[in-house]
């Protein structure tokens, strides 16, 4: 079924045009909440945000929505995806919300929805609010109408959790740590964390002024990073995006780390303390090569779904694992969180250095990436891939590479784009394979 409203991580999109208008966005609150009405106890929903200026009007109507058809909200201002996911859980709410388009600029703005296990929503339930953002669910009446508040101590609590899931017996003293959150929902929250755990804490995208985020920094643009790292003489360097789900980090010389790398040091660090579940790691059909045949190596497993953190998380579930991620930096530690958390997950990067007293460059390198090249064709309508001639092309490659490459091809879950990656041994062939299966799609297109 065509979704009208929800895409690959909830609801996105220019905002004050369609789908990010105030009046979809209460019109979401009064469906998300009539559908949470479950049971006869009061009902309540948290609330967080990003620091883009477009969150105070989202936030206003998604209030008017939900308070509409009886639930109370509860409003904790600008606060990490993962924090959100967290309060949700343990402030037993019936439901969270996250406003925030993650690592897109600031004209863009979005809603992400989590049911009362912190967990994000099911298609089945996305499917069933967005049937209710259709038809005027039954509001609440005099004293039923929900009350709205702040709650000021929510930074406290999520600063909290996540000093948690650091070692007890270590610290950071000693290291010199340049945290980059991109302006966005944890500037406050990543830098205190990482100086109460004793880090010589260096702050970067910590200014948000409503327009900023993720303006050329945080993990998508961590040239600032970079610089900052190297000029300080700093230990190591985190990359935050705008809601702080997902994690870049720079080693000492200034060179990035992706998510690949940070999934086959964590896997292979907790497989040494016996603390692996399912013997491997997911990670989508984006991810290198390269850390498939390191995990081999390794006698572990990597387990790939399709592209989203949402698809890695309900295959850890279902299948038992404990750590999953993607190469754009998603890193999911299904002891600790419900979703991704970019500042668990550097926690976890953190106390492998205290633990092996090795430099971030050394222990960041586990294997060589392979090759891989992705490219974008963009089409204007029909489905090029159902072209007999496209699909030729692509068996051709998938025939080329067979046993010493990958291919992967699909639409894109928000943009009219076809992708087209493929990565191989060797470079020269791997372009070769792309830019004909490109040219094929754009003709078919």
């Amino acid at each position: 079924m065509t979704r009208r409203y929800f895409g690959t991580d909830g609801i996105r999109g220019r905002t004050n045009q369609e789908p990010m208008t105030a009046e979809i966005a209460m019109k979401v609150g009064m469906a998300a909440g009539a559908h949470f009405m479950r049971g006869d106890h009061k009902h309540r929903v948290v609330i967080g945000k990003d620091t883009r200026v477009s969150g105070y009007m989202v936030e206003s109507a998604l209030v008017a929505g939900f308070t509409s058809v009886g639930m109370d909200v509860v409003m904790v201002g600008p606060m990490p995806t993962p924090a959100v996911a967290m309060l949700t859980q343990s402030m037993r709410a019936d439901l969270g919300v996250m406003i925030s388009a993650s690592h897109n600029p600031y004209a863009d703005n979005g809603i992400k929805l989590f049911g009362p296990d912190g967990y994000k929503l099911s298609d089945a339930d996305e499917a069933a609010i967005e049937a209710m953002i259709e038809v005027s669910p039954r509001l609440a009446q005099g004293a039923e109408i929900g009350r709205a508040r702040r709650v000021e101590d929510a930074r406290g609590r999520y600063i909290h959790f996540a000093k948690s899931t650091f070692p007890d017996h270590l610290r950071l003293d000693g290291l010199k740590v340049v945290v980059d959150c991109a302006n966005g929902a944890a500037y406050n929250v990543a830098p205190s964390a990482l100086w109460e755990l004793g880090a010589e804490t260096i702050a970067i995208g910590v200014e948000p002024n409503g327009i900023n985020i993720n303006d050329a920094c945080g993990s998508t643009a961590p040239q600032a990073l970079q610089e900052t790292v190297v000029a300080s003489g700093a230990h190591i360097g985190i990359a935050l995006d705008g809601d702080a789900d997902r994690l870049i980090v720079v080693d000492e010389q200034g060179a990035i780390v992706d998510g690949d790398q940070l999934m086959a040091l964590i896997g292979t660090m907790l497989a040494k303390k016996g603390l692996l579940r399912g013997d491997g790691v997911v990670a989508t059909v984006m991810s290198n090569l390269g850390l498939e045949r390191y995990l081999v190596g390794q006698g572990l497993s990597l387990e790939r779904t399709k592209v989203g953190d949402r698809y890695v998380l309900e295959a850890m579930r279902a299948k038992g694992f404990n750590l999953g991620g993607e190469q754009s930096g998603h890193i999911i530690l299904g002891d600790y969180a419900t979703t991704g958390d970019g500042l668990v997950a550097a926690l976890q990067i953190l106390a492998a250095m205290v633990e092996t007293g090795r430099p971030a460059s050394e222990l960041l390198h586990l294997f060589d990436p392979v090759p891989q090249l992705l490219k974008n064709v963009r089409f204007s309508g029909g489905r090029p891939l159902d072209d007999a001639r496209v699909k030729a092309v692509i068996a051709e490659a998938e025939a080329e590479l067979k046993g010493s490459g990958r291919l992967v091809i699909r639409p894109s879950g928000t943009e009219p784009l076809i992708r087209v990656m493929a990565e191989g041994d060797n470079a020269q062939q791997v372009e070769t394979v792309v830019d004909r299966i490109c040219e094929a799609v754009a003709e078919a297109a």
